[in-house]
């Protein structure tokens, strides 16, 4: 009998949170397919309106799926593979020249 590879064992879970929250995945998954996948359509706000903003492009080339991860702010969750542990925060975009 051989030992399994571990390609064999498929996915390897993970979670991350947002806002505190945590939400379940498998390694592999952009932070924006996690929270697609639990049904989270929106994770930053609009300066003016605070209209609600998810996924828009899925390719990286608008900015509506921004979010802050492990203290780094402007990420496209639509691009960054999750890690396991990561620690996720909506965004909320300041009016130019307000402090945020």
């Amino acid at each position: 009998m051989t030992a399994p590879s571990p390609h064999d064992a498929g996915p390897r879970p993970l979670t991350i949170t947002l806002d505190g929250e945590p939400f379940a995945g498998t390694q592999g998954q952009t932070i924006a397919g996690m929270l697609l996948a639990a049904r989270r359509r929106a994770w930053r706000t609009t300066s003016v309106a605070a209209a609600p903003r998810g996924v828009f492009c899925g390719i990286g080339v608008c900015f509506d799926c921004l979010v802050t991860v492990n203290g780094a702010r402007d990420v496209r969750a639509c691009l960054r593979r999750a890690a396991d542990g990561d620690v996720v925060e909506t965004q909320h975009d300041p009016l130019p020249g307000a402090s945020a």
